[in-house]
């Protein structure tokens, strides 16, 4: 079982029927934590990477706080260019009066079938205790966002 960080391939694909849009008035994107090892629903882990087509329910983190089950909507940055790389990304979320372990999460279409587009390796397992678990997204440029074709 593994947390592997990837840009999904079924999403480079699917980027060129325009199954996903990431324009502000486009698809709603949602964010799902995951576990290894514990922490999540049972005691199943999750193995995530660049074969993930859907949004998977095994290993995913229990509800606690304002983290539920599926995850939570991600607020999206517009797309745009930074030099030759375009460019797209999401604001920050947190998951407030949570007691969350996770090592990874699922950046996925919430409007379009549930389709993963990335998985996010923590590199180790990320902890809350009935206090505030946040994400943080990196810098939307070209060397760092979180969705960038070069």
């Amino acid at each position: 079982m593994a947390i592997t960080q990837a840009m999904c391939t079924t999403f480079k694909k699917e980027l060129l029927t325009a199954t996903h849009n990431f324009a502000t008035n486009g698809n709603a994107f949602n964010l799902a934590l995951y576990a290894i090892g514990g922490g999540g629903k049972s005691s199943t882990t999750a193995t995530l990477g660049a074969a993930t087509t859907v949004l998977v329910t095994t290993g995913e983190v229990a509800s606690s706080g304002s983290y539920t089950t599926g995850g939570s909507a991600l607020t999206k940055v517009a797309p745009s260019n930074a030099g030759t790389t375009g460019i797209t990304d999401f604001g920050n979320i947190s998951f407030t009066t949570a007691s969350i372990t996770a090592r990874g999460a699922l950046i996925y279409n919430d409007t379009n079938g549930n389709k993963a587009v990335a998985v996010l390796d923590f590199g180790g397992n990320k902890t809350s205790s009935s206090g505030t678990f946040t994400i943080q997204f990196p810098v939307a440029d070209a060397s760092n966002a979180i969705i960038r074709i070069a």
